[in-house]
């Protein structure tokens, strides 16, 4: 009896590794699908091109791309690929890292642009020119990469001959020390805490330039939404930090059930906030939906003209 019931936990839990595989891939899919749309709509429309805004928009659309790909691909290695080569395992943490912080670092970027647009109108041409935005975007890839750098140095630190090791491709495997528990502590602190301050700050001078303004209304009221919308999205990701209090909470009151809480917390704070990012400023922004409409509506005419001829 006891052998039949071992083969039927793991049957169990084979099938609900394999059920959370496939939603996490098929979640994964949709977002990078929904998002190529709109990479796809940036690169045809040259009129994009020398928009500030909308480059900083790109850049956060495709760094959410890579970012569901690896999450999605260390998710499923997780289950699949117990003996991971460490090397391997060190370059998608410190990309998984990077994407992640670089997301919170591009809705800063793109709120000061806002705030730039609205209360400084007359300076900005002047101070958002495509070239500081490329170098903004350059700065945010060099700082977002500190961590995970950070990180693998302290490993290397305390096990140097770690790289001819195998492991299972997690953060909490790999970076194991009380070293890296403070070390994620201090840069998660600072990292959230500029972006929050960046954010509360560009939405307060959004606001009171909005209830200044005799004319444009408008334009500030949307750009008060936008912020709030990023504030919205960059607590969703913050979510990321508190998972751990949450397990521990939740597995003392229902145990049984942590399996699936974690796989909850999963979903809303990795794979949930990447589909945001379209809807504030692809599905919002007239200009840019008006010309993925059109992109859209174009490539179904031919596909109806090529099967009319087949």
């Amino acid at each position: 009896m006891n052998s039949t019931m071992l083969e039927y936990n793991a049957q169990d839990r084979f099938r609900d590794a394999l059920v959370r595989n496939v939603i996490v891939v098929i979640f994964g899919i949709t977002i990078n699908s929904i998002n190529g749309v709109f990479v796809f709509t940036f690169f045809r429309s040259s009129v994009f091109y020398k928009d500030p805004r909308y480059i900083l928009y790109i850049h956060l659309v495709l760094n959410d791309m890579l970012m569901v790909f690896v999450s999605v691909s260390l998710s499923v290695m997780a289950y699949a690929w117990q003996n991971v080569p460490f090397p391997f395992c060190v370059i998608l943490l410190i990309i998984a890292s990077k994407t992640h912080k670089n997301s919170l670092l591009t809705l800063a970027g793109m709120s000061i642009e806002r705030y730039i647009a609205i209360c400084k109108p007359l300076h900005h041409y002047q101070i958002c020119t495509v070239r500081r935005t490329y170098i903004l975007i350059s700065l945010i890839w060099s700082v977002g990469v500190l961590p995970g750098l950070a990180d693998f140095i302290v490993l290397l630190l305390v096990d140097p001959f770690i790289f001819t090791k195998t492991t299972v491709c997690t953060t909490a495997k790999l970076y194991y020390t009380p070293y890296h528990e403070e070390l994620s502590k201090y840069m998660t602190g600072i990292y959230t805490s500029v972006v929050c301050l960046i954010l509360v700050y560009t939405y307060c001078r959004v606001l009171i330039t909005a209830r200044k303004a005799s004319t444009d209304k408008s334009s500030a009221k949307k750009a008060q939404s936008t912020i709030l919308l990023h504030g919205a999205q960059l607590l969703l990701c913050m979510l990321s930090y508190i998972t751990g209090s949450i397990e521990v909470m939740y597995a003392q009151l229902l145990p049984a059930d942590r399996s699936k809480l974690l796989f909850c917390n999963y979903l809303l704070t990795n794979l949930l906030p990447r589909l945001l990012t379209p809807m504030i400023y692809g599905v919002r922004d007239k200009v840019f939906y008006s010309h993925m409409k059109g992109i859209v509506a174009c490539k179904l005419v031919i596909v109806k003209v090529e099967s009319t001829k087949g």
